[in-house]
């Protein structure tokens, strides 16, 4: 692949947005959320702050968080396309906006604790490449934090201190237990993206691939479609709000999917997303130039 530069300087552009300017559909979701809580209510303070945060990042092209997070990059390419290449070029773009700022160095050594001047180190940033029939490269970013990181669980199903069952209701009780444990750390209200089977690695990658779906769809598979709308009501009347403040809004959003599984296990992962849910995607040219944002 020739055209290193024009990729590097797309894929840059795509980090710059990302990091700064929060998707349109998650803005409208805190923007739904602040005027639903009760006036001169904590919830309603928290949320006009977060409303505020979100627009100080645009207007003064920062990161929309101190955390800017794990990246992960998922490519869907031509078949045959140099994926090498376009992984060099994608790091080269993370090593810019490093130094120019749009990214935090927050990528660590886990041996030493010594931080990576560029967040270009082993297993970061993450990629996932899929061949395809098309002539165009689709790539989407999620930016992924370590606060919400840190509040994901997985459960393994029987589980009888929940008295949860390889079923779906043994699958919601663990998700509603996900909730509660984090009580609003994680910076809430979130998003949950949550696998149903798999094994411990596919299903929280699966799970958080959920989040490059937009807050207003549903899941086309009924089963899962329903359950996201019953554990969104459900989070409502736990009364834990924004940032565990108390309120109506602990989550904006429940996003579902399933793999197969062995029989012996039956996994459910679930994955948190704070507020700040960055996630953008853009579709290039082959040689790397824009075409539009997805």
């Amino acid at each position: 692949m020739k055209y290193h530069a024009q990729w590097e300087a797309s894929l840059f552009e795509l980090i710059r947005r990302t990091s700064v300017d929060l998707p349109a559909d998650v803005e409208q979701g805190l923007r739904r959320a602040y005027k639903s809580e009760k006036k001169a209510s904590r919830a309603r303070w928290a949320l006009e702050a977060i409303l505020e945060n979100v627009q100080a990042a645009r207007d003064n092209d920062a990161p929309l968080c101190q955390d800017t997070g794990s990246l992960i990059f998922y490519f869907q390419v031509p078949v045959g396309f140099d994926t090498n290449a376009l992984a060099s070029a994608t790091r080269m773009a993370v090593t810019r906006a490093t130094r120019l700022g749009y990214l935090r160095q927050n990528t660590i050594d886990s041996l030493t604790g010594i931080p990576c001047e560029t967040n270009v180190a082993h297993g970061a940033p993450v990629f996932y490449f899929e061949q395809c029939a098309r002539s165009t490269v689709d790539v989407r970013l999620l930016m992924k934090g370590g606060g919400s990181e840190n509040v994901g669980r997985q459960y393994s199903l029987p589980n009888t201190e929940l008295g949860a069952g390889r079923d779906m209701e043994g699958v919601r009780r663990c998700i509603l237990d996900a909730l509660v444990s984090a009580q609003g750390n994680g910076c809430a209200p979130g998003v949950l993206g949550v696998c149903i089977g798999g094994d411990r690695a596919t299903g929280y990658e699966c799970a958080k691939s959920q989040f490059l779906r937009k807050l207003d769809d549903k899941s086309s598979v009924k089963v899962l479609g329903r359950l996201e709308d019953r554990l969104l009501k459900e989070s409502r009347q736990l009364e834990i709000g924004p940032m565990g403040l108390g309120g109506a809004t602990a989550l904006l959003g429940v996003k579902i999917g399933s793999l197969s599984r062995l029989p012996a296990s039956f996994f459910v992962s679930v994955s948190y997303m704070c507020w700040a849910l960055r996630r953008r995607g853009a579709l290039l040219t082959v040689r790397g130039g824009f075409k539009k944002w997805l």
